[in-house]
């Protein structure tokens, strides 16, 4: 581990650079991570290569939103305790501001039928979107034959039963260390800290989420799903569904997926769509509500957890357990998708729309925005025309 940090940086060039980075910061968390890599480390020299490649390493193993995890650790690395906050909410306050204008925009207009015919067209890409991102994760983290059944299990539970993710995710993580681990072959100094992103989704799968208010509801549920997001913001999509739609009732699928495409969509993360789903549910002060409960356990695992992970993360025991929850956000990523596509997909067109999505992704780098609206068009041209009676207006 680099035990040097960089001389301290001034507080306000820190919160301009993640502001300006929350607003244009398209393309997803390895587009993100790249562009901080590319302007911090060589432009700026805010960091090191060493010190880079170590935050990418130890928020790879904290559950939450990479992007967003990574700039929390730089601007801790380089203001400190008070520059992660500063710098991690800046990262944040452009996205909170958009989705919360698309929530305030969808809550007046989303009965037009132009909104219906936007997302008649989209929804089906948004599936597309979703397995793309899963492939290329399942790429990247992969390894074996394990992770692989791992993932089959996710996904048949995740489809069969619409389980709560977070015990996946629990006993994927469990399978994870006994497998890869070396538990019961010695007793390493380290063990304890497998604890630290087991300790949050278990104590937050054991909190009451049921409340006084919708607010507070609101404030419970997404501080347990951000807790939950490891590999990929995808990993919350079954989750939110599971608890949005199946528990509480405060969106219908249909609406999900308009959610999911916000997030999709709009510069940041995909867990962004907290802010939307908050906005529909509660108005303004839903969506702040929400925001700050699904971003807030990213700022305490980087400060609580990252040092520590910085010195043990070679502990085969927080490997496993790494490698047993990635392995689950695939399955689960999959299972959402096909959860999903029963209602995004239901005749030739949505079809049509969701296979050639899919292609061109595979075919062409064709970025999220461009997809969506090449798709919304078609939805705004088709839908008067054939007038679909299975999409579900609001």
């Amino acid at each position: 581990m680099t035990r040097e940090t960089p001389a301290r940086g001034d507080m306000r060039e820190l919160v301009a650079y993640f502001l300006r980075l929350g607003f244009l910061g398209f393309g997803g968390p390895v587009a993100l991570v790249g562009q901080m890599e590319r302007e911090l480390v060589a432009d700026r020299g805010w960091l090191s290569r060493e010190q880079m490649r170590e935050a990418i390493a130890i928020c790879q193993s904290l559950p939450g939103p990479l992007a967003i995890q990574v700039g929390i650790y730089i601007a801790w690395l380089r203001c400190g305790f008070w520059g992660a906050w500063a710098g991690g909410w800046a990262f944040i306050l452009p996205n909170f501001v958009i989705v919360a204008a698309l929530g305030a925009l969808y809550v007046h207009l989303g009965d037009l039928k132009a909104v219906t015919g936007i997302f008649y067209g989209v929804s089906p890409a948004v599936i597309a979107l979703i397995l793309h991102s899963c492939w290329r994760l399942a790429r990247l983290g992969m390894e074996d034959y394990l992770q692989w059944a791992i993932a089959a299990v996710c996904l048949v539970v995740t489809v069969v039963l619409q389980a709560e993710v977070a015990l996946l995710f629990l006993g994927a993580g469990l399978v994870g260390i006994l497998w890869y681990g070396n538990l019961f072959r010695k007793a390493p100094p380290a063990v304890s800290v497998v604890a630290l992103p087991i300790a949050a989704p278990v104590a937050l799968q054991l909190a009451p989420v049921a409340a006084a208010s919708t607010l507070t509801k609101l404030g419970l549920f997404f501080l347990k799903a951000g807790s939950l997001t490891f590999g990929s913001g995808l990993v919350i999509v079954p989750f939110l569904e599971q608890g949005l739609v199946q528990q509480f009732g405060w969106l219908d699928e249909r609406q999900f997926l308009i959610a999911v495409a916000v997030g999709m969509i709009s510069p940041g993360p995909v867990v962004i769509t907290a802010t939307f789903v908050g906005y529909v549910v509660a108005g303004f002060w839903g969506s702040l509500v929400s925001t700050v409960g699904i971003f807030l356990p990213s700022f305490l695992l980087v400060l609580v957890a990252a040092p520590l992970l910085a010195r043990h993360r070679g502990n085969p025991n927080v490997q496993g357990f790494v490698k047993g929850a990635y392995a689950a956000a695939i399955g689960t990523i999959l299972g959402a998708s096909v959860l999903l596509g029963r209602i995004a997909i239901g005749d030739w067109l949505t079809a049509l729309v969701g296979i050639a999505s899919l292609a061109v992704l595979f075919r062409w780098k064709v970025n999220n925005p461009l997809l969506i609206a090449v798709t919304a068009a078609v939805g705004l041209v088709a839908y008067p025309l054939l007038q679909p009676d299975w999409v579900m207006v609001k």
